[in-house]
């Protein structure tokens, strides 16, 4: 893959590993993680605190069970406090549940030296730019936008279709809702369903009929 090029032994860079749910993105973060360890590389992990799935909130889990210890957070502000002085490289996983602030701090770290990586689901529910993942993506010297498989069609998947007792949600549904297969679906562009109350309605016609003569 792209992120197993080489790099310079100094400088920072940031890498953002994106896409849809069930697609491998925090499986992903935690091959580049463990190769880090391997490689000697002093390591922080941090998570949102709002995934608590599979292995709960003090690690980030893949769908597959492969887990790595993260510490989970709410703010941008509470990395800062957590991070440690000789850390040189830092993973941030479902990055899309935290606040813009996290753009200037990948930016600083990466300044400073460190190799950043950055997960997070880049389209919300209703296939909208997620968070702080469009801006992180943009000033990222590596992006992987993964796929996953369209249940319905079997083609790539670049959309999360939410489900509320089997049925698509609706467009004013609360953007953030966690859930697991049980409440989400990976689909493709042509079968994600999002309805809105006013498709709804009757439609009326376009044009009036004329009035009869008679």
């Amino acid at each position: 893959m792209i992120s197993d090029m080489p790099f310079p032994s100094t400088g920072g860079w940031i890498e953002v590993i994106s896409g849809v749910m069930f697609s491998g993105k925090s499986e992903e973060l935690i091959r580049r993680v463990r190769r880090a360890v391997i490689a000697r590389k002093r390591v922080q992990v941090f998570k949102s605190h709002l995934d608590a799935r599979y292995a709960g909130i003090y690690q980030v889990s893949s769908h597959d069970g492969r887990t790595v210890d993260a510490s989970p957070v709410d703010t941008t502000e509470q990395i800062i406090a957590k991070l440690r002085p000789d850390t040189q490289v830092v993973g941030i996983d479902e990055a899309q549940f935290l606040d813009i602030g996290v753009v200037e701090l990948a930016t600083s770290l990466a300044q400073r030296g460190l190799r950043v990586i950055i997960a997070g689901t880049d389209l919300d529910f209703r296939g909208e730019p997620f968070g702080a993942m469009p801006q992180l993506m943009a000033i990222a010297e590596l992006v992987d936008k993964l796929h996953a498989i369209c249940v319905v069609c079997g083609g790539p998947a670049s959309r999360n279709q939410r489900l509320i007792g089997g049925k698509p949600a609706r467009y004013d549904s609360p953007t953030i809702m966690i859930g697991g297969s049980d409440s989400y679906e990976a689909r493709c562009r042509t079968c994600h369903k999002v309805p809105r109350r006013d498709e709804d309605q009757v439609a009326l016609p376009l044009v009036a009929a004329p009035a009869r003569a008679d």
